[in-house]
């Protein structure tokens, strides 16, 4: 019987040799023996499905998730947020969201409704990306997420922090100097640190860099292959665009529904929350929206607008209650908990019809 090496394994499977000989530990790869300090198997040995990447297969093939985690996404929300989704009657048959972020809402609604044209935009041009190259590439981009997460995944601590790093310095380069020929690339270590950082956040420097830190996950799913694949699939037939929330008003028309989720305004002057892109959505920009907003209706639309703290006359109804609550807390982290409360909830989605 011909025999080959972890490291021949691994060259021919396209993974790490450490991640083979954890896998010959675990008794996965057949007749795999321990020789001196070497692991050696037969040189036929198959490569064995990797159970992280299937660990959250959904039952329902029509069910898919956002692909990231992402700080203030409404993925919690979404059982208070769809009964405002105006579907039922038959003449909605347009869906925009132009805050795109990590599109709970949006998922939710592909998930429920087949309908004619779908709209999504963001300011973020590395989450656009994201979105592009999993519905246009998902084979290529799979394939460069189970590297990264074979790599990563065996390493100590130590070692994950230098990975880590270096594959964040790897993306900001690309984010600066990059080109149309890695934006798979781009978009695998978008996934990737998105995975692994702290949280999930997405926050940038002034100089557009990521800068958020190596989170503690013990077993992080990188590469959730079986969602990733149903995201593209439903992706197939949405539009994607990187640009200001306002090019949505050539699509918006009396059959469509708009949800609105914009960066929440920053609490104090130093709040990083919204450090989102290298600009930041102040008072402004808000004062803005709520104009947009409006004039949207005007035109028949159906809107539902999801905010924490604004300035606009839109957004009158719940402006005491986001006072009173930066009165009394202290912390960002304690002000976003209030959010998940049915209460808060209530004061901060506004319809209109």
């Amino acid at each position: 019987m011909e025999i080959m090496s972890a490291r021949e394994a691994a060259d021919k499977w396209g993974i790490s040799q450490r991640r083979v000989a954890v896998l010959c530990s675990e008794n996965r790869i057949a007749n795999a023996e321990m020789i001196g300090n070497m692991w050696v198997m037969p040189s036929n040995a198959k490569k064995p499905i990797d159970a992280r990447s299937t660990r959250y297969a959904s039952i329902d093939s029509n069910i898919v998730k956002s692909f990231l985690k992402w700080a203030g996404g409404k993925g919690q929300l979404l059982k208070e947020i769809e009964k405002y989704y105006p579907f039922e009657d038959g003449n909605i048959t347009k869906y925009a969201e132009p805050f795109a972020g990590g599109g709970a809402v949006l998922f939710d609604v592909l998930s429920k409704y087949d309908l004619k044209e779908i709209y999504i935009s963001d300011i973020n041009a590395e989450l656009i990306n994201t979105y592009r190259i999993i519905r246009d590439s998902i084979d290529a981009l799979i394939e460069i997420l189970l590297h990264l997460q074979n790599d990563f995944v065996p390493l100590d601590t130590d070692e994950r922090k230098k990975y880590y790093i270096n594959k964040r310095e790897r993306f900001n380069d690309l984010k600066v100097n990059g080109d149309e020929n890695i934006n798979i690339e781009k978009a695998a270590l978008m996934i990737f640190l998105n995975k692994t950082c702290f949280n999930g956040l997405f926050r940038v420097n002034k100089k557009g860099l990521f800068n958020v830190p190596m989170g503690a996950y013990k077993n992080p799913l990188i590469c959730d292959e079986n969602n990733l694949r149903a995201v593209s699939e439903k992706l197939q037939k949405v539009t994607i665009v990187c640009g200001d929330y306002r090019k949505s008003a050539e699509f918006i028309d009396k059959n469509t529904f708009v949800y609105f989720d914009p960066p929440y305004r920053p609490l104090t002057e130093t709040a990083s929350f919204t450090a989102y892109t290298e600009n930041l959505f102040n008072d402004e920009e808000q004062i803005e929206l709520a104009e947009f907003v409006e004039s949207m209706h005007k035109k028949g639309a159906k809107l539902s607008l999801v905010h924490l703290f604004g300035l606009s006359k839109i957004n009158r109804n719940y402006i005491q209650k986001g006072r009173e609550i930066r009165r009394n807390m202290k912390r960002m982290k304690k002000v976003l908990s209030i959010v998940l409360s049915l209460a808060m909830i209530l004061t901060s989605i506004t319809v209109y019809n």
